[in-house]
């Protein structure tokens, strides 16, 4: 714990986003600190609006406005025939809804005895435990205080303790949602609420209910009966428990203790949403009550320092699996203004945003907990959040999961591959009526049920509601998965029949051209436009390059996939081996940068937010100095037309690509932009052009604004490809390191191969690197590169072996 890495803040939080985050995987919390009055916002990360019906209802709502095969080749036909307002015309119809609102749950407020002259600590946020640490003095009076979200317990846990005299205290519970029920016991608090059956974007500002309940969520006896009956009962429970040495009283609702030491307080949560996500029968409502008390009960009779210890021995594991420091500086308490917002440091920064965006995804995305991490991760105070908080599938969601392998919170994608199998499931229908085809689909948002069609009510602009391709993006994260690990029981069980579904789908939704090539037809570049011939903007056309790139990688891995777990003989196979020389390839425009078009079309927008054609160099390995130089230099040339920053997840991809294509230089550079702090209001949302720069919130999250977490979690894998990269069969060591960083070093760092790296460097050049085997064959030769230096190792399993930075083996 003496080399532990902490945030300091030396106030309480005036708003939030300055607070603090908390997370166990299905419950988060943003701690506000305090002394008279502390605020902990909470949230459930199963509380969607919608029900699981959604999906389905959505599908016949846009099957009765006319979408279907028949409309899919009139559009077709349209688009050959260069009508593209005829084309867009007939996809209207496709345009579902939206996909549902993720929703907050509650506050809890302490109340403390307090004066306004007591002279508070500050709070310090733990970034390799997870743990939030407050002090507050008033005479002879010292409170501690910590908070923190307990993934063994199930609970969220607060805990009290004063020295110097005794305090008294108040507890209370509200909600945003529409409350059911509330209750107040010596033993703690209850609040019972009904979520949305429906929820709007923000940005569909037509919709007459935005935010729509059930007819009559509080007749608790006809909403258990519907649930026996095999429907949805949108309930949600919150059970607070207390454990204190003082006298408690409970009065008109209020919980209140006076004379106090000492005061342990647990919070639980029972929802139907997190049934279904389980696939668990749902619940009665009693039962719900029953569930989230025993659990916040059980947390609060194992006592604070065994809560805490069970906590620190669950995270401290997985935030420890990996280290990244540039310079010299890690360990210690780090005032956040002072030290970070300042630029005073940049080699503490990067160190600090590294591990932030691990504990941050290591604190929202938990084997067993809910759904994955969303725009915002887990941590949302809005009732109608910024792009309704869900999974955003052209670039966004699969960000959030970009560090999950290579900086060894590999566990952590399982609640993606969870949704990947719902998907799997509502996709297939939705591919089968929509488009005629087999396989899966889902287009540019999702939601925790499952939501698979285009969104958009029929007004969305086609680039970015009509891209078809969000489930070939999302499915590469379990073919990354076996990579890194190469474990063949997941890839055989897990990954291999939800692959082959969503190659299914490729190869039937490409259709032949004029040369005999084979495109995908419409296909939209999200969210750019290009210029027709009369100089209008469109957004439809044939085979964009990101699609291609990902039918590509589908086909490909799905192959591979098929061969390694003995399904190689599946007739699907046959059918990728026939179209993968036949699809497009990637090349450059007339002016030398990389095509984001089949054809050199010219872009409405050259300096765009969005790098999809990018995708090819990174995340997906296509394109490489080494094996494609020149569509390397080219990519290069797209990316210095593309120019600088814009928000946080532009400039996370940014980064990685800079890394990928060996420019650790400018890589550095972004990255100074990235984290500056945000100058300008946090309530009003920027342009989606870029126009407006983000930046960095109080609390180190990134913003657009409004908030969004994808630039954290982008950032530690782009950090990451800076020093260590392990695509094409090689790994590759300070690949891309900045001239500017030239001392610093990484452990745990992980592989493809199934192997983790440890390795220093002073003065830019390597000193020493050890190579472990964590998982994959032992006898594999493994290829090592550093600078003009290259080796080959066997590494067995369970072994380790240590070279020089001339990667000769140490003695």
């Amino acid at each position: 714990m003496n080399d532990d890495l902490r945030l300091h803040w030396p106030r309480p939080a005036a708003a939030w986003h300055e607070a603090a985050p908390v997370g166990n995987g299905r419950l988060g919390a943003m701690v506000f600190g305090g002394t008279t009055s502390a605020r902990v916002q909470i949230n459930d990360s199963t509380l969607w609006s919608g029900t699981p019906a959604t999906p389905a209802e959505g599908l016949a709502a846009v099957r009765a406005a006319g979408a279907g095969p028949g409309r899919l080749a009139a559009a077709r036909d349209a688009l050959r025939a260069g009508d593209h307002r005829g084309a867009e015309s007939l996809l209207m119809a496709f345009e579902g809804r939206y996909s549902q609102e993720y929703l907050p749950f509650a506050d809890l407020t302490l109340g403390l005895g307090l004066t306004a002259a007591a002279r508070y600590g500050g709070r310090t946020l733990g970034l390799d435990d997870g743990v939030v640490e407050e002090s507050a003095t008033e005479g002879p009076l010292t409170v501690r205080r910590r908070t923190w979200a307990s993934r063994p317990a199930e609970a969220l846990c607060l805990d009290l303790a004063v020295t110097g005299g005794t305090l008294a205290a108040t507890l209370a519970l509200t909600t945003p949602l529409r409350a059911l029920r509330r209750t107040a016991s010596p033993e703690g608090l209850t609040l019972a609420a009904a979520l949305p059956v429906d929820g709007a974007p923000l940005h569909e500002q037509g919709v007459a209910e935005p935010l729509r309940y059930a007819e009559h969520p509080g007749d608790e006896a006809a909403a258990d009966a519907a649930t026996r009956a095999g429907g949805y009962d949108p309930y949600a429970v919150l059970a607070v428990r207390v454990d204190t040495d003082g006298r408690v009283t409970v009065a008109d609702g209020t919980w209140s203790v006076s004379g106090m030491t000492r005061l342990l307080v647990t919070v639980s949560s029972s929802s139907a949403a997190a049934d279904v996500w389980h696939g668990r029968a749902p619940a009665a409502r009693a039962e719900h009550r029953a569930r989230a008390a025993a659990t916040a009960h059980r947390a609060l009779t194992q006592g604070p320092e065994a809560l805490l210890r069970a906590h620190r021995d669950d995270l401290r594991p997985l935030l420890a699996a990996a280290r990244l420091t540039f310079g010299t500086r890690r360990a210690g308490t780090h005032d956040v203004a002072r030290d970070l917002l300042s630029g005073a440091d940049e080699h503490l920064t990067a160190t600090v945003m590294f591990q932030l965006g691990r504990y941050l995804l290591a604190s929202c995305s938990r084997p067993g907990g809910g759904p994955p991490a969303n725009l915002q991760g887990m941590w949302n105070a809005e009732l109608r959040p910024a792009w309704s908080s869900n999974y955003t599938l052209n670039i966004n969601t699969e960000m959030n999961y970009w560090p999950a392998e290579p900086t060894g919170l590999g566990e952590c994608h399982e609640p993606l591959f969870r949704l990947l199998d719902r998907l799997a499931a509502t996709g297939a229908e939705a591919a089968r009526s929509l488009y005629g085809t087999r396989g899966w689909v889902a287009h540019h948002n999702t939601d925790m049920w499952g939501w698979a069609l285009p969104v958009g009510m029929g007004h969305g602009d086609p680039s970015w509601a009509l891209w078809m391709m969000g489930g070939a993006w999302l499915a590469q994260h379990l073919w990354d998965h076996y990579d890194f690990t190469r474990d063949t029981a997941f890839l055989r069980e897990r990954a291999w029949p939800v692959l082959r579904g969503q190659a299914a789908f490729c190869l039937d939704w490409l259709v032949e051209g004029d040369d005999g090539l084979l495109d995908t037809l419409p296909s939209t570049s999200p969210e750019n436009h290009f210029l027709s011939p009369r100089g209008r903007p469109e957004a439809l056309t044939r085979s964009a390059a990101i699609d291609t790139a990902l039918v590509r990688a589908t086909l490909t891995r799905a192959l591979a996939a098929a061969r390694i777990t003995g399904a190689g003989d599946d007739p699907l196979c046959a059918e990728i081996e026939a179209a993968l020389p036949r699809l497009r390839t990637p090349g450059a425009t007339a002016a030398g940068h990389l095509r984001e078009w089949a054809d050199d079309l010219p872009e409405e927008d050259p300096r765009h937010r969005h790098l999809s054609p990018m995708a090819a160099v990174y995340p997906l390995d296509q394109i490489t100095p080494d094996t494609t130089p020149e569509l390397a230099a080219a990519a290069l040339r797209l990316l210095e037309r593309r120019g600088p920053g814009a928000m946080g997840w532009s400039w996370a991809w940014k980064i990685a690509l800079r890394a990928r294509l060996g420019d650790g230089d400018t890589a550095r550079a972004l990255f100074a932009e990235a984290v500056r702090p945000l100058d300008h209001d946090t309530g009003t949302h920027a342009p989606v052009d870029g126009s407006v720069w983000g930046g960095l919130l109080p609390n180190l999250l990134s913003t657009h604004p409004p908030f969004q977490m994808d630039g954290n979690f982008g950032l530690p894998a782009g950090l990451a490809e800076l020093v260590v990269q392990s695509h094409g069969g090689r790994i590759r060591l300070l690949p891309a390191l900045p001239a500017g960083w030239g001392e610093g070093s990484a452990t745990g760092l992980r592989c493809r191969g199934g192997l983790a790296v440890d390795l220093a460097w002073r003065d830019g050049a390597l000193t020493a690197v050890t190579l472990r085997r964590v998982g994959g064959d032992g006898a594999e030769p493994v290829p090592v590169v550093h600078g003009s230096a290259e080796t080959e190792v066997t590494v067995a399993a369970g072994a380790a072996v240590t070279l020089d930075g001339e990667l000769r083996p140490a003695c």
